[in-house]
């Protein structure tokens, strides 16, 4: 039961909230097109964080499709105002996409900055544990938000303790690996950490915002902060990521051609085709 279901609401709450929904999946759709003709920017190496990237917009479209078409179908206008129509709107739905989108977003981190090996194993583990840990406990959490009794809290509390686990691995991964990048992208590449960190941060606000502002205009509040969080850290992120890993394959595929170029000075002797020798 989500506090949703707990209120009526005029017309402006209602519509907020089912445009909200609305600008959501179709800021997924546009970010799918994006991530589908930008990936062959990037050498072999990177592309698969773009393929991953698409992975994120088509798991958070349909997430996001469905939890507008639930919100449509749990309220009905009785001439004066939304009011429960039977079906209860749930934000479930969003901890299940979370489950999906949240070690496949971190997992993209380590394949742009080049982190490899034992490192990129042990990453991908803690994260992926950290990560399903913080949403299935914010998941069992958000079921006891409208009496906010003690599951409410102790959950969110523990799921609290996940998400400083991996906010400190991503100031790691990020701080970490931004000194062996190429110098154009080092500030992108720090934008990352700052984009993420304010972006989740949005996500526990959200959770608390039964207790924060019991009301149906705590919950259209809620309904944009959650969807706002999740176009930034999805969209923006995965484009941001997207920059990083062009710039930094031309950056790559500049050193390779100098390297491969035979007319490059090797050790002050400029190795020039032989007249009549094809070059």
């Amino acid at each position: 039961m989500n506090v949703e279901n707990t209120f009526t609401y005029d017309f402006s709450q209602y519509t907020i909230v089912s445009h909200v929904f609305t600008l959501g999946y179709a800021a997924m759709a546009a970010g799918l097109v994006y991530f589908v003709l930008t990936s062959r920017n990037s050498l072999p190496r990177y592309r698969l964080s773009s393929t991953l990237s698409g992975v994120v917009m088509l798991s958070a479209f349909l997430e996001l499709l469905v939890i507008s078409q639930r919100w449509d179908s749990a309220f009905r206008w009785d001439g004066e105002a939304f009011v429960q129509a039977g079906t209860l709107f749930s934000n479930g739905y969003r901890y299940m996409n979370w489950s999906i989108d949240v070690p496949v977003l971190l997992l993209q981190m380590l394949i742009v900055f080049g982190v490899t090996g034992a490192a990129f194993r042990r990453g991908w583990i803690v994260f992926t544990v950290a990560g399903l840990g913080m949403i299935y406990t914010g998941y069992v959490g958000q079921f006891h938000e409208v009496e906010r009794s003690a599951p409410f809290w102790v959950w969110g509390s523990i799921s609290t303790v996940f998400f400083l686990v991996i906010l400190a691995l991503v100031y790691r991964t990020v701080y970490g690996n931004v000194g062996r990048m190429p110098a154009e992208v080092r500030p992108l590449v720090k934008a990352v950490w700052w984009l993420l960190l304010g972006s989740w941060m949005l996500y526990p606000g959200a959770y608390l915002m039964p207790a924060i502002w019991d009301s149906a205009d705590g919950v259209v509040a809620r309904q944009i902060t959650y969807t706002v969080a999740d176009i930034v850290s999805k969209v923006v992120y995965g484009i941001l990521l997207a920059v990083i890993a062009q710039k930094v394959s031309k950056h790559e595929h500049h050193e390779e051609a100098l390297a491969a170029d035979v007319t490059q000075p090797r050790g002050g002797i400029t190795d020039v085709a032989a007249p009549g020798r094809a070059a």
